[in-house]
């Protein structure tokens, strides 16, 4: 028996976190000087994935936005290579999922919250770009080579480090955020969630066209 809500939330929060990337990701990848890829992964999506397992406590259920997020991400084909964008952002799902697998849902110290914080965003960032490394070129028939992987593992192991600062704080945020009970009703949960994710689509798509 499929859970409609938990359903409904996957598809909904799936799609903002496309959105996320594929319009402020863009912007921040075009104009701004910060490293727009460990705001995307230690701010946006950190934030959405803690959020989402600490309301509906679901195993699962990040792995299934993730999913979503990357089909998004395939349409819209600016802002770097979205082939890579799209698995990376299932492989951070996926790398969520593993290290929250066994985490209680009682996290009540601030200093675990952000060391938390730290290790999520950095695996999850450093573990999605080895894995773009590793799929993007069996993808696009060019062929995989590990010594080109080990050549740059130095530099991604160093890139990961913005995103676990961010991390550092995003987490705690979140999981204070988390506490709050919002009073929405069933009734209005699933036009709520269904709006949303439409709007969210149709904002890439339409931001797509404006700019081919």
């Amino acid at each position: 028996m499929i859970d409609k809500k938990l359903l409904a939330g996957i598809i909904l929060f799936g799609s903002l976190w496309g959105f996320s990337e594929c319009i402020i990701g863009s912007i921040l990848h075009d104009t701004s000087s910060l490293p727009a890829g460990a705001i995307m992964t230690g701010g946006f999506a950190l934030s959405i994935l803690v959020f989402t397992r600490l309301k509906y406590q679901q195993k699962g259920m990040q792995l299934g936005m993730a999913l979503i997020a990357g089909t998004l991400r395939l349409f819209n084909p600016f802002g770097g290579c979205f082939i890579c964008s799209a698995i990376a952002i299932m492989a951070e799902g996926l790398i969520f999922e593993l290290i929250w697998n066994k985490l209680a849902y009682n996290i009540n110290k601030i200093p675990h919250q952000a060391s938390l914080g730290i290790t999520t965003a950095y695996l999850m960032f450093i573990g999605g770009f080895i894995t773009t490394q590793i799929l993007t070129p069996l993808i696009s028939l060019a062929g995989f080579h590990l010594e080109n992987l080990i050549i740059f593992l130095p530099q991604i192991i160093a890139r990961g480090l913005p995103a676990a600062l961010i991390g550092a704080g995003i987490a705690p945020a979140t999981i204070q955020l988390s506490h709050f009970k919002l009073p929405l009703k069933d009734k209005l949960y699933y036009p709520t969630a269904i709006s949303i994710s439409i709007f969210c689509w149709l904002a890439v798509i339409l931001y797509t066209s404006t700019l081919s």
